[in-house]
Formats: structure tokens, C-alpha cells, sequence
């Protein structure tokens, strides 16, 4: 079930953990009221870390892109899956490997600041690491698989199959994992969301005692945050709809749910029974009564989880609408 909070969520976390896509922006727009939202979050004190699984782009362009959307941000208050994965590489293999790169300038960059030396498919190495590049050769591709099959070790930045590309949503490094996955049989190590290592190395990095992963993404953002054993907030500007979340297993179920971003800057009490009301029969879900928008959601989910866990499946939720906020 979702978890509740007395004082908003900027003054009850000390960091913020912010998705970029679907979060922050939706392709070259901020998310309406975001920037307003983040710097009133920063206001009270909270910390705010962008934290993103792609890895082509170096920080600096992250941050640079903020800023062009009106968001105070700079290189060190972002976090990629590429420097999560430069960790995993240097914390086994010491300062100085060589490593085969596989990637764009993104994971290049943050190979060198690690003190590893990233080189060519067909050089010496000791490991191996793939992060989204669309411009990779396929004949590296191909020697860096032969590589993996024969037991060079391999760290994956993320397993994203999607990436929004400008003409459209193309495919991501998750793809060209399970393509090499195929051919080798082996397993990455993996440093993007959903598994722990970019979380963790968003703590290590930005500091925080007490971080609140906010994301879109239940399989990516919620999952990842369960797994590493922070609370999260999914923001519903980006992929999640009410369909997906009222579906959500348990593994992918949020501590909180907001409409927005604003959802930072408020309490998230437990549902009034004086607002609204859910109830499901025959595996329809139904909302009545009158509150606030972030609310309403907090009512529904709570209602079709609880369906869901009893009944094993999701209620029906065509034709219900969300309130505005």
C-alpha cells in the first residue's frame, strides 16, 4: 500500500532524485510548472539530483539543457548511468584498466574521470562496457561479442529498450543487450535503473541522508527504488497512466503518487473518507465524492491494489477520470 506523510515530501527527504524524461521535460519542453516546482523543493532545503540512464551524453549537456529550460542545474547535480557504470569498473578493477568502450562520448568521459582507459574493440582489456551509441561500428560490436562469449567481464550502463529520439521513439541499449545476450549467453553487470548501482552512486556523489526517487517509470524509477531500499514518488506527466498504475505489482508500486511535480511541496496524509470514495464491483473500479486531485489518486490506487493482491488481476478503469488538478 502507498506510505503517508505528515509534512511535504521536500522537508521529509533530504534529496530528491529526479527521472529527467516524463519528470522534468517531455522531449524539448519542460513538464508545465516544473522548473517552479524544483526551485521551491530547493528552497526548503531539499537537494535535487537529476538522475538519468542515458549514457551518450556527459553531464555538462544534461545540465546545460536544464538550465536552457529554466532550472538551475550544473554538472555536478546530475548523475548518469555511465559514471554509476565507471564505478562498478574501477571499484573491481582498479585505477588504470583498460576497458573495451562500447558507447558514445558520455561513457568516454566518465571512464577518464574514473582513471580507466577506455580503448578499441580489438585492444588489450581486461573488461568490457556498452552504453547506448548510435554511431558504434557494427564490426566493434561484433569483436566486443566474441570478447564477452570467451570471458571478458561486461558492465552495461542500462537495458532501456526505448530511447526518445528526435523523429521518434527508437530503439535503446536494452536492444543491443539482449542481442549480445543471445549470442554470448552471459548476463551484464548492470549500472542503470532498475538495479542499484545509479542510486547509490547519486548518494555517494550529491549526499543526502534521507533520498526520495521521483519517476514516471514503474519498471524502471519505482522498481529501481525498491530494490535499493529507497521511498519514491511516480509523477504522472510521463509514461504511467491510470491503467498501468492500477496494474502495478507490488515490486513496482510507489511510496507516494502526485498528478506533478508539486506533489513535492505537499503533505501526502492518508485518503480522507470524507473526500472521495473508491469501490470496486465486478472488477470495476468506481470513484465518488469530492477532494483533491493528488488524493483522488492516492484513493485509487490504494482500492485497486488492494483488488489486485485479493482477486489476482487489475480492475477494469476505462471511462474513469482523473480529476484536474
Amino acid at each position: 500500500m502507498l506510505g503517508s506523510s505528515d509534512e511535504a515530501l521536500c522537508r521529509a527527504y533530504d534529496l530528491a532524485m529526479l527521472d529527467l524524461d516524463g519528470v522534468v521535460y517531455v522531449g524539448p519542453e519542460a513538464v508545465p510548472g516544473a522548473p517552479e516546482h524544483l526551485a521551491e523543493a530547493a528552497s526548503q532545503g531539499m537537494r535535487l539530483a537529476y538522475v538519468t540512464n542515458n549514457a551518450s551524453r556527459p553531464p555538462e549537456q544534461v545540465a546545460a539543457q536544464l538550465r536552457d529550460l529554466g532550472i538551475e542545474a550544473d554538472a555536478s547535480d546530475v548523475v548518469t548511468s555511465s559514471q554509476a557504470a565507471a564505478r562498478l569498473l574501477v571499484d573491481r578493477l582498479g585505477a588504470g584498466a583498460r576497458v573495451v568502450l562500447l558507447g558514445a562520448a558520455g561513457l568516454e568521459q566518465a571512464l577518464l574521470e574514473a582513471d580507466l582507459v577506455p580503448v578499441g574493440a580489438e585492444d588489450d582489456a581486461i573488461a568490457i562496457v556498452t552504453g547506448y551509441g548510435p554511431d558504434v561500428p557494427w564490426g566493434s560490436i561484433m569483436r566486443a561479442a566474441v570478447r564477452i562469449r570467451d570471458g571478458l567481464p561486461w558492465v552495461a550502463s542500462n537495458t532501456d529498450h526505448t530511447f526518445p529520439a528526435p523523429f521518434g521513439v527508437a530503439p535503446g541499449h536494452g536492444v543491443q543487450v539482449e542481442m549480445l545476450q543471445r549470442f554470448t549467453g552471459v548476463d551484464p553487470v548492470v549500472a542503470g535503473k532498475p538495479e542499484r548501482p545509479l542510486l547509490d552512486e547519486t548518494v555517494r556523489r550529491v549526499g543526502g541522508k534521507r533520498p526520495l526517487m521521483v519517476g514516471d517509470r514503474l519498471d524502471t524509477d519505482i522498481e529501481g527504488a525498491r530494490r535499493a531500499g529507497y521511498d519514491s514518488l511516480l509523477v504522472l506527466t510521463g509514461v504511467t497512466d491510470l491503467a498501468a498504475l492500477v496494474a502495478a505489482e507490488p515490486e513496482q508500486r510507489p511510496t507516494y503518487v502526485a498528478p506533478d511535480l508539486a506533489g513535492l511541496l505537499e503533505a501526502h496524509p492518508e485518503p480522507d473518507a470524507d473526500g472521495w470514495r473508491a469501490e470496486v464491483s465486478d472488477g470495476r473500479l468506481t470513484v465518488s465524492g469530492d477532494g483533491s486531485a493528488g488524493d483522488w489518486w492516492r484513493v485509487v490506487a490504494s482500492a485497486a491494489w488492494a483488488h489486485l493482491d485479493d482477486a489476482g488481476e487489475p480492475v477494469a478503469c476505462d471511462g474513469l477520470e482523473p480529476p484536474a488538478r
